[in-house]
């Protein structure tokens, strides 16, 4: 990897971003211990050094293989308990590595059991969220402005494809509807998601900040959730899809389409015009070249995770100089770094933004760009003018630290 004049711990210290973050991949492993021991849940090590090596490893063979490990952090999340701590030691983490706004992401309907509704799973993470922040947001060198304030958001994740056996929340759509067919059944539960999501935040106080969509694109297409998203759009919520991660850009055409969608989580095949799978399309190139011009006019932001993509994609494995990321960057996209799940993946911000630097060459300007990508398209839960105040903040932070490491500030 080339050396970067911007040091790890410069960029520990550097004001960054998560707006890509799973609550269930992204447990403290001796918290996930204790909860299983706790709620009876079976793991297959009582160690942190056994869970490396079984489950939670560096490197994947496959996407099963990767996803294993959330069958156990969900099972561990199901009181109002765990999910709030969960929230509350996630958003401490980042804290501690110069994370300042952070956006977690997660399905409320993985949770749900018995009483335990929508809205109370989101009231637990919301409670988790603000405990940290407050937390943070009384230490002296916040008050006296030496450093920003720590804010976050939820968003909550719908899901193109489950069956009866993801939870008992999902296997009862299925059980009262017996005679519709699955495509109208996940079309439903993305409804009612967004209902529980709107009322979570006009009426509970909860932080809600946006709406996602994520699990298998082949097959099962983001126009199917328009209604969800219409309502989300229509009470001014931030739209985000899991798009172009294993279909094609024609995929991330139609979530900013049809789910007016202001972010793409992850986006890896943007400029692919062989994952193409719509044979309408005749000029694939055409098609590629037009698309990356409409994202990149309307500053819809990427959502990068370049170590998550290493570990299910094998195109990426085994050189991460042949990640998009770095077309993303030439064409002057809007794109922001990631962890997507900071336990299943075993990483940091600060990983994640040292593998970009050392992989792509960034220069320190470059790299200040994309933080500020961050926090400019974040959903921040403020007013406008509180947001523009607040970025404003972080850029003097920035150029406070990169004057005093010696580096040019513009």
């Amino acid at each position: 990897m080339a050396k970067t004049p911007l040091t790890e711990e410069l960029v520990r210290k550097l004001p960054k971003t998560d707006l890509h973050v799973h609550l269930d991949g992204s447990l403290r492993l001796p918290t996930l211990i204790e909860l299983a021991k706790e709620r009876k849940v079976a793991l297959p090590s009582s160690s942190e050094e056994g869970l490396r090596k079984l489950v939670f490893k560096r490197a994947y063979k496959n996407l099963p293989e990767y996803l294993k490990g959330f069958e156990y952090t969900v099972a561990c999340l199901k009181d109002a308990e765990a999910l709030e701590r969960a929230a509350y030691e996630l958003a401490e983490d980042c804290q501690r590595e110069g994370v300042y706004y952070l956006e977690v992401r997660f399905a409320p309907q993985l949770h749900v059991h018995g009483g335990f509704g929508l809205r109370k799973v989101l009231k637990a993470v919301g409670k988790g969220l603000r405990r940290a922040e407050r937390a943070f947001n009384r230490r002296p060198e916040v008050k006296n402005g030496s450093v920003p304030p720590f804010h976050s958001g939820i968003i909550v994740c719908a899901m193109r494809y489950f069956n009866c056996h993801f939870s008992p929340h999902y296997g009862a759509y299925f059980q009262a509807l017996p005679l519709t067919s699955e495509e109208r059944i996940f079309a439903l539960a993305s409804l009612e998601l967004a209902r529980a999501a709107v009322l979570s935040r006009e009426e509970d106080g909860v932080p809600v900040v946006g709406f996602d969509l994520a699990g298998q694109e082949r097959g099962f297409p983001a126009a199917d959730h328009q209604e969800a998203y219409q309502l989300v759009h229509a009470h001014f919520l931030g739209k985000t899809v899991h798009a172009g991660e294993d279909y094609g850009p024609e995929s991330i055409f139609q979530a900013i389409t049809d789910c007016h969608a202001d972010r793409i989580g992850h986006g890896t095949w943007l400029f692919s015009s062989r994952k193409i799978q719509d044979k309408s399309i005749q000029d694939k190139k055409g098609y590629v070249d037009k698309l990356v011009r409409y994202v990149g006019d309307r500053r819809v932001t990427i959502e990068v995770c370049l170590t998550s993509n290493q570990q299910t994609l094998p195109e990426f494995r085994d050189d991460l100089s042949k990640h998009p990321f770095r077309k993303m960057h030439k064409a002057k996209l809007s794109t922001t770094i990631c962890t997507d799940n900071r336990l299943v993946s075993n990483t940091t911000v600060t990983e994640e933004c040292m593998k970009a630097l050392q992989t792509f060459h960034l220069s320190p300007r470059d790299f200040k760009h994309i933080l500020l990508y961050g926090f400019k398209r974040s959903f921040f839960p403020g007013p406008y003018l509180e947001k523009r105040a607040y970025v404003r903040r972080v850029i003097d932070f920035i150029d406070q630290l990169y004057h005093e490491a010696g580096l040019r500030r513009d």
